[in-house]
């Protein structure tokens, strides 16, 4: 088997390059979306083995991302979402919606990888 898929939508370029840089290190091929209409385009060509999302970002935010994949694109694949917005309502929508888990901003990498790693070992 080759390397899991993730894709990583996240508007914080920093924090992209840094969440990147660790998740292809830990042995995954990424592809980045900075914005909910890079996401929905990637997302109607290919799908990922697991999403990793911002809820805050433009055109698309993430829970609207989880919404998506799960009704309209009938997908079960596994989505952590991570944000600074950490209140309770946004976790509770996310985890509604069929969020797989959610990490708080700021995000410490490894327990990103380990996280990831523990999703796609689920099935």
């Amino acid at each position: 088997m080759g390397k899991a898929k993730l894709l990583l939508a996240e508007d914080d370029d920093l924090l992209a390059a840094l969440l990147n840089f660790r998740l292809k290190k830990g042995g995954y091929e990424v592809t980045h979306s900075s914005d909910g209409k890079q996401v929905k385009e990637f997302l109607s060509q290919t799908m990922p083995d697991i999403i990793v999302s911002d809820i805050m970002m433009p055109y698309f935010s993430g829970i609207e991302l989880i919404s998506y994949v799960r009704k309209e694109l009938n997908s079960n694949v596994p989505i952590i979402i991570i944000s600074s917005a950490g209140n309770e309502e946004n976790v509770l929508n996310a985890f509604e919606l069929g969020a797989n888990d959610f990490i708080s901003k700021p995000v410490n990498p490894t327990e990103l990888l380990v996280r990831v790693g523990r999703e796609l070992n689920k099935n």
